[in-house]
C-alpha cells in the first residue's frame, strides 16, 4: 500500500469557519446522555488476541508491548476472553476463547491471575485502562454451572442442554445457551463479573452478543459494578436501547459494511453523506458507536485487511478516527495484518517492522488533541461539504472553535474537487487531507 504522503495540516480556524455546510440530523431517543467515565471521552480501543499476539502467547509476553501502545497513543485495551476455554465438543487443537469453562479462573495457556494482574497494574501505571471480554449468553458445554446450576440453561424436549443457535444457519457446537429466566443466573453472573473488577483491577467489559441476553439484566450489573468503581462498558450489538442504563458503546457495523462497500466501488461519497446525514438508527444523545476496520471476527472469517479494502485501507481508517464514535484498532493492523489468523489454532500475528505505527500514531495524536473528534456529546457534529465530485467525501467537524476538516478520495482514480469558497484541489487515489488547528503528538 501507499506510503504516508496525507498531512495533518496546521490551519487557520477563520478558514475553517468560512466554509459553509450541511449539518447532520443525526436522530436521537429522548433519553438523557450517559455520562461517561472522563477517560473515555477522547479515547480508542485497542483489541488484543493475546494468544497469536505473541510467539509465546501469554500474558507476560504482551506485556512486552505495552510501552510501545502506548507510544502509539492507545487508550483502552480490550482483551479478548482470559478464561479457560471447554474441552468437550471443542473446535480445533485450542478451542475457541468463547467457550468459557470457568468464569472466574484464568486460562492457563495464558499464565496466571498473578500475570494478569500485574498485565493490568503496568496498564494503568502507562495511563491506559483494560477491559476484558465477556461471554454472558453461553458456556462450554463443561462448565461447572451445568452440573452444579443445571436448571441456568436452556433445555430441549428432553431436558437436556444444547447447542447454541446464533443465526438459523449457524449452530455453535461447542457451547450452550443460558437460561436468563432464573434470577439465580443473575446473580451468579453478576458475581462473576465483580469478581474481576475486584481481584484484577479491570476497568470494564466487553460484553459478547450483548443482544441475545435481556437488557434488564445487563442494567442490574452495570448498577452493581459502578458501586466497586465507574467502569466502561461496550456490547457486542446494535440496540440503542442498551445505551439507556448499562452500555457506553455499542457496535458500528453500519460504518463497518459501508467501509467495505465504498472499498469495493459498491459505494462513492454520496452514500457516506448520506449515511452521516441520516443514519439508519436512532441512537440515544451522547451514544458512543464503535468504528472499526477490523476485529477478531472480520479478520478470521471475512478476510484480511489487504482482502477486505486492499488499497483503500487507509482512507477507511482515517474515517473510521474521524468520523464520530470511537476508533478501533485491532491488534496487528499497525503491522498490515496481511493474513487471515486461524480462530482455534496457534497462529501468532507477523509483526515485521509495524509499518502502519506511523500512521496510527498520527491519527490517534490527532483525535486526541481535538475536542471536535471526541466520541459522544463530548465531540463535534458532523457537517457534511459539497465537493462537486461523488467520488470525494468532505466533511467538516467543529466544537467551541476547534474545527477539523476532513477530505478523502473514496476512488482508485485520482480525483480533482473544490470545497465551497475554495480552490480547485486534486487528491490521487484513496488519498486523503485533514486540515485541523491542531495536529496533536505522539503520547
Amino acid at each position: 500500500m501507499r506510503q504516508l504522503r496525507r498531512t495533518l495540516t496546521t490551519i487557520s480556524l477563520a478558514l475553517c469557519t468560512a466554509l459553509p455546510a450541511f449539518a447532520a440530523t443525526t436522530e436521537s431517543t429522548d433519553v438523557a446522555p450517559m455520562q461517561h467515565v472522563a477517560w473515555s471521552r477522547n479515547a480508542n480501543i485497542y483489541e488484543v488476541n493475546i494468544r497469536q499476539y505473541t510467539p509465546e502467547g501469554t500474558f507476560k509476553a504482551f506485556a512486552q508491548h505495552l510501552p510501545r501502545l502506548k507510544k502509539m497513543g492507545v487508550d483502552i485495551l480490550w482483551l479478548m476472553p482470559v478464561q479457560p476455554i471447554g474441552e468437550k465438543n471443542r473446535k480445533g487443537t485450542l478451542g475457541s476463547y468463547y467457550a468459557v469453562r470457568d468464569y472466574t479462573a484464568v486460562n492457563p495457556e495464558f499464565g496466571t491471575l498473578d500475570d494478569l494482574k500485574a498485565l493490568v497494574k503496568q496498564a494503568h501505571g502507562l495511563g491506559m485502562h483494560v477491559i476484558i471480554d465477556w461471554v454472558a449468553n453461553h458456556t462450554a458445554f463443561d462448565n461447572p454451572w451445568t452440573q452444579e446450576h443445571s436448571d441456568w440453561y436452556l433445555k430441549n424436549d428432553k431436558g437436556e442442554i444444547y447447542p447454541v443457535t446464533y443465526t438459523e444457519p449457524e449452530y455453535w457446537t461447542d457451547v450452550t445457551g443460558l437460561d436468563y429466566s432464573k434470577p439465580g443466573l443473575w446473580k451468579g453472573m453478576t458475581d462473576a463479573m465483580l469478581y474481576w473488577v475486584r481481584e484484577a483491577d479491570i476497568d470494564g467489559f466487553r460484553c459478547d452478543v450483548a443482544g441475545k441476553v435481556p437488557t434488564p439484566f445487563w442494567n442490574q450489573a452495570r448498577a452493581a459494578l459502578d458501586r466497586v468503581k465507574p467502569v466502561f462498558m461496550l456490547a457486542e450489538a446494535d440496540k440503542p436501547e442498551l445505551h439507556e442504563h448499562a452500555f457506553d458503546m455499542t457496535y458500528g457495523w453500519d460504518t463497518k459494511d459501508l467501509f467495505k462497500a465504498v472499498a469495493k466501488g459498491k459505494a462513492d461519497a454520496r452514500t457516506l453523506a448520506d449515511f452521516a446525514l441520516h443514519p439508519p438508527k436512532a441512537f440515544p444523545q451522547g451514544a458512543y458507536r464503535m468504528r472499526f476496520t477490523s476485529n477478531h471476527d472480520e479478520n478470521s472469517w471475512a478476510g484480511s485487511d489487504g482482502e477486505l479494502y486492499g488499497p483503500a485501507f487507509k482512507a477507511m481508517a482515517v474515517l473510521a478516527v474521524t468520523l464520530p464514535g470511537m476508533p478501533l484498532v485491532y491488534g496487528g493492523q499497525e503491522s498490515g495484518l496481511d493474513k487471515r489468523i486461524e480462530f482455534f489454532e496457534k497462529d501468532p500475528i507477523q509483526w515485521k517492522n509495524y509499518a502502519y505505527a506511523p500512521f496510527y500514531t498520527r491519527l490517534l495524536a490527532l483525535k486526541h488533541a481535538n475536542p471536535a473528534l471526541w466520541n459522544g456529546q463530548y465531540g463535534g457534529p458532523v457537517q457534511v461539504l459539497a465537493t462537486g465530485n461523488d467520488k470525494v467525501f468532505a466533511f467538516r467537524r467543529t466544537l467551541k472553535g476547534n474545527s477539523v476538516r476532513v477530505s478523502v478520495n473514496v476512488s482508485g482514480d485520482t480525483q480533482r474537487f473544490a470545497l465551497p469558497g475554495g480552490k480547485p484541489q486534486t487528491l490521487a487515489a484513496w488519498d486523503y487531507r485533514i486540515d485541523a488547528p491542531v495536529s496533536g503528538a505522539a503520547r
